[in-house]
């Protein structure tokens, strides 16, 4: 693997990145699930496209954003947000005719990261699969970033068992599984996620009494003030805004979880 300052070299904010990361050595621990995810994604969108799938496109190119911001590759997270608004709006024509430009930025990262990581096997390890029935103390962190389910993996894992959950319908089979136990002492809820989203888990969750069972704070880069609102309609602990830090993060969960009388 080259020198960080490579990066640099080539236009990578790196510095906004460690502020994430914290440091060089877990940028570069988790910069190959990066890449596969990038390449992952735009093959994703390419199916989405011929379909005309606008909504599971803005989720898709929501994701790739928001970790593009992450690693500090902002021309193509700037590029995919322009598509994440127009595909929110309805706008195919926009997204078709702009799509190149997507896929060429995605391109130039994947050749950028490829000569950066060298002759590392680049290829991303599967999660594994866990039980869905927890039997120790356990914060679920449900969001289809692996990036930030491995994040906040790496912060709690000394002191808690960490769950995850791709998206909403995992997140209820999950929920479902530990509801007559105590073991979920908080929950990371994104909003934004296919299959079912985070208001579908919220939902779920009122309609069946467990919000104060499990309690939930939101994570989300969705910071408008209709969904602020929307979610606070809920009985949440807090909302955390995509980007965040380690100490975002651990101010959240510390909160939700005096919520809960754990602490």
């Amino acid at each position: 693997m080259k020198s960080i300052e490579f990066l640099k070299e080539n236009g990578v904010d790196v510095d906004s990145s460690l502020e994430f990361f914290g440091d060089v050595e877990s940028y570069n621990e988790t910069v190959t699930e990066y890449l596969k995810g990038v390449h992952d994604k735009v093959e994703q969108l390419v199916k989405f496209i011929q379909n005309d799938d606008l909504p599971n496109y803005s989720i898709h190119v929501h994701s790739l954003k928001s970790d593009s911001k992450y690693y500090g590759f902002n021309k193509l997270a700037d590029i995919a947000l322009d598509h994440e608004m127009k595909s929110k709006e309805g706008d195919i024509n926009y997204v078709k005719s702009h799509f190149i430009e997507l896929v060429n930025e995605a391109n130039n990262v994947i050749i950028l990261l490829k000569e950066y990581i060298g002759g590392q096997d680049e290829t991303k390890k599967e999660e594994q699969e866990e039980s869905l029935v927890y039997t120790t103390k356990t914060i679920l962190v449900v969001d289809d970033s692996n990036i930030i389910r491995n994040f906040v993996k790496r912060i709690f894992s000394e002191q808690y068992n960490v769950g995850s959950a791709e998206d909403g319908e995992k997140a209820i089979e999950v929920i479902k599984a530990n509801q007559d136990n105590d073991m979920i002492e908080a929950i990371l809820l994104d909003l934004n996620m296919p299959k079912l989203d985070g208001f579908g888990v919220l939902e779920f969750m009122k309609q069946n009494d467990l919000l104060q069972k499990m309690p939930v704070s939101i994570i989300s880069g969705d910071s408008s003030k209709e969904t602020i609102d929307k979610a606070f309609e809920y009985p949440i602990v807090d909302m955390l805004s995509k980007p965040f830090n380690d100490q975002n993060v651990k101010m959240v969960i510390d909160k939700t979880l005096i919520y809960k009388g754990a602490k």
